[in-house]
């Protein structure tokens, strides 16, 4: 009997790993797609002011300007958008400049690295990575475009770490909550960085 509970339980927990190891649908099809990672312009100053010759300063959103004083600028160089950090130069205007979902692109990048792009797949298919609260705003630095392999166009999801969520633009989002916790931004943090090259 103590034998047979024990193939039982044996089971039972096999088959618990085997449910915690799976990701969250549409994110388990998607192990073995290729994916680019974007770093995207999270605000640009109002056109008028861009265009004029000596623009005044013009003020940061409150969400963005609470991210960089809270240790955004402790990222690596190359990480967040040129212009945010006080006395760092604004990024050069650019009319036909490319976009990921409206926001302009400042690099691009494929996740080459089997353990990046497998660590990117984790966090995003798990529920237990987001929360319901976020703040209300977009203001997204980063940008991921996971490729269909059957021909389809590409599942994009905008990331905004200054106002605590992740979008997905053109698929359904599987979870409740869309807001990022703090380890789960960390944990994008080192995605992102390893992916351009940062560490």
């Amino acid at each position: 009997m103590r034998t047979a509970l024990f193939l039982v339980g044996g089971i039972a927990l096999f088959g618990l790993e085997g449910c915690a190891s799976s990701l969250a649908q549409p994110f388990e099809s998607m192990k073995n797609a290729p994916i680019t990672v974007y770093r995207l312009q999270n605000f640009e100053p109002p056109a008028a002011q861009a265009a004029a010759a000596a623009p005044a300063p013009f003020a940061l959103p409150p969400e963005i300007q609470q991210w960089v004083t809270a240790g955004a600028a402790l990222l690596p160089p190359g990480l967040l958008p040129p212009g945010l950090i006080p006395g760092s130069q604004p990024a050069a205007q650019q009319p036909q400049a490319q976009r990921f979902h409206n926001f302009l692109i400042l690099g691009m990048q494929p996740v080459n690295d089997t353990k990046q792009h497998d660590e990117l797949l984790d966090i995003l298919g798990h529920s237990s990575n987001f929360v319901p609260q976020h703040d209300n705003c977009l203001y997204a630095e980063f940008g991921i475009s996971i490729a269909q392999l059957n021909g389809a166009p590409p599942d994009d999801l905008l990331v905004s770490l200054s106002c605590d969520q992740v979008v997905a633009t053109n698929f359904q989002w599987p979870y409740g909550g869309n807001g990022i916790s703090s380890d789960t931004a960390k944990r994008l943090v080192e995605v992102f960085k390893k992916t351009f090259g940062g560490g």
